[in-house]
């Protein structure tokens, strides 16, 4: 992912000090984070469950394009540097190779983690046990529908309402 500081240069650089959290989980920042240098750990809950040490590593992705609170909470590790990037959704719609890597990541992390269902559900099937339901779980990820994404300001009101 070293390839997204390039697209990064210029933007606001922070020194985050070991210890400082960087994103907190439930909120909403618009942000994307971009680890420079340093060490992170992604915390679900009370639990930590990834450090990421690797540059160009992006954060808050997931709350940028969904629109919705940050899922879990990171934390500096170690003394880091990252950039901040205020407006995430105009970035992206600006950086389009940005979007790409993303996509990239993201896609690289989802069959990661449908290879790894698929296992499970291979090793454990016919055992009627708690991981039986992960079969459900692999066609509720496949059949899920997307959510409405409109372009424009996160400012109007939601129609729903």
């Amino acid at each position: 992912m070293r390839e997204i500081l390039e697209y990064c240069i210029g933007g606001i650089r922070q020194n985050v000090s070991a210890g400082s959290l960087v994103v907190q989980e439930g909120g909403r920042t618009g942000h994307l984070y971009v680890l420079i240098e340093g060490r992170l750990e992604v915390i679900k809950g009370d639990t930590v469950v990834a450090a990421i040490a690797e540059p160009g590593a992006v954060l808050g992705e997931m709350s940028v394009l969904l629109d919705q609170p940050h899922t879990a909470t990171v934390r500096a590790a170690a003394d880091s540097v990252i950039y901040e990037i205020n407006d995430a959704a105009s970035f992206l719609r600006q950086q389009p190779g940005v979007a790409l890597l993303i996509a990239r990541m993201l896609a690289q992390r989802l069959n990661a983690a449908n290879t790894y269902l698929a296992d499970i559900k291979r090793q454990y099937a016919g055992h009627g046990t708690h991981l039986a339901m992960v079969g459900d779980l692999l066609q509720s990820m496949i059949n899920q529908s997307p959510t409405q994404v409109l372009p424009g300001s996160d400012r109007k009101s939601d129609p729903r309402m």
